[in-house]
């Protein structure tokens, strides 16, 4: 696959000067580095492409040989040929530190900066009720906290931390590579500067412990399974001194005996008698506050649905009520007596004496299934 030119991948023009090279490839760095694109495959090959342009148009000699000859002049053979990482950094030579310490927070020669503490998540099961009207609840969680022993130090009471031999109290050490140099954590203190040689007990010099925290957490009415409240603070501790983390609880809500939620609107099944439904009648229906009556008009069909305003669930964010849909299921009777029996055969023949008037859907279909096979 051929290159591109290494002025195009920078965006810089040919007669840019080493200042507005090294910015432009400052920029590209920062924008593609793969530990801030985890997500994206094509990161690290655009940070390779911008890498190796700007190794060759910060060396003057390489910058001339490439304006010269293109890429030849550093393939095998070619004009101009030689090891382009061979030499120091040269006139054009840049610390590869700057970019990472602007990516990773540090800077030439400073200190790695303390972490924030990491959020935690937590899921939390409640009813139906509890995310109609709200509610607060107890949860204990584990965390890892500042230690009380040595006050997040890591060292022994009474002692202290001493520099870092390795790094020189910096908590980066710098390794040189060739043409360029990288700056990276110090192996020793692991970027904190400081080493330990008494360790505290409690926490063996990590300066946090678990704990057990419980919390009370307000659920406010309306809430929807998966929606999270945030509870700043509450996270673990951060590292040396750091902020903590963020606690985010999420919400889960078991599901009902009657009840099914969809957004702000409830749904129920309510079965009515066979009678109730040829001849009408009045039924009573459950809420979330309590019971309320519809009428059945006569002749209702099984699976139809009837709609009670404002009963459903009041949103969190619209404030408005939500409805209420109930729908009503015939149910065939069961454990007939013979008298039973005796009525609904008497009425099975009234009924089909003249079933296009009694029955008018199964006549219907009916028809559709003798078009159906051409009869």
């Amino acid at each position: 696959m051929s290159k591109r030119d290494y002025y195009e991948v920078l965006g810089v023009n040919r007669d840019a000067s080493e200042e507005e090279i090294k910015k432009a490839y400052r920029k590209l760095a920062m924008k593609h580095h793969p530990d801030r694109n985890p997500d994206n495959p094509k990161a690290e090959e655009h940070f390779k492409e911008a890498k190796e342009a700007y190794e060759t148009l910060s060396d003057g000699q390489k910058r001339a040989a490439y304006d010269q000859y293109g890429h030849a002049a550093f393939e095998a053979g070619g004009m101009g040929s030689g090891n382009p990482f061979g030499g120091g950094a040269g006139a054009g030579g840049f610390d590869f530190g700057d970019i990472f310490g602007d990516i990773f927070g540090g800077g030439r020669g400073g200190r790695t900066q303390a972490h924030r503490g990491a959020d935690l998540r937590y899921n939390l099961e409640i009813t139906l009720e509890e995310a109609a009207r709200g509610a607060e609840k107890q949860i204990r969680i584990p965390v890892m906290e500042e230690c009380e022993t040595c006050e997040g130090s890591g060292a022994k009471p009474g002692t202290s931390a001493t520099t870092c031999q390795t790094c020189a109290g910096h908590g980066q050490v710098r390794m040189q590579q060739g043409f360029f140099s990288v700056q990276q954590t110090c192996p020793r203190c692991h970027g904190s500067g400081k080493q330990i040689s008494s360790p505290c007990k409690d926490c063996h010099g990590s300066g946090r412990v678990k704990k057990q925290k419980t919390l009370e957490i307000k659920i406010p009415a309306g809430i929807d399974t998966g929606m999270r409240l945030r509870h700043s603070g509450h996270g673990e501790a951060g590292s040396h001194g750091a902020p903590h983390g963020d606690l985010y609880v999420e919400i889960h809500i078991k599901p009902h005996s009657v009840f099914e939620r969809n957004g702000d609107d409830l749904h129920c099944e309510m079965p009515i008698s066979f009678a109730t439904a040829a001849l009408g009648g009045e039924i009573e229906i459950p809420t979330l506050d309590g019971a309320a009556r519809i009428k059945i008009p006569a002749e209702t069909q099984s699976g139809k649905q009837f709609r009670l305003r404002g009963k459903g669930i009041k949103g969190m964010r619209t404030h408005q009520h939500g409805d209420l849909h109930c729908h009503v299921i015939v149910e065939t009777p069961s454990n007939l007596t013979d008298r039973q029996k005796e009525l609904l055969r008497e009425f099975e023949e009234i009924s089909q004496s003249d079933s296009a008037r009694h029955n008018p859907r199964a006549k219907s279909w009916m028809g559709k299934v003798k078009d159906f096979f051409g009869q």
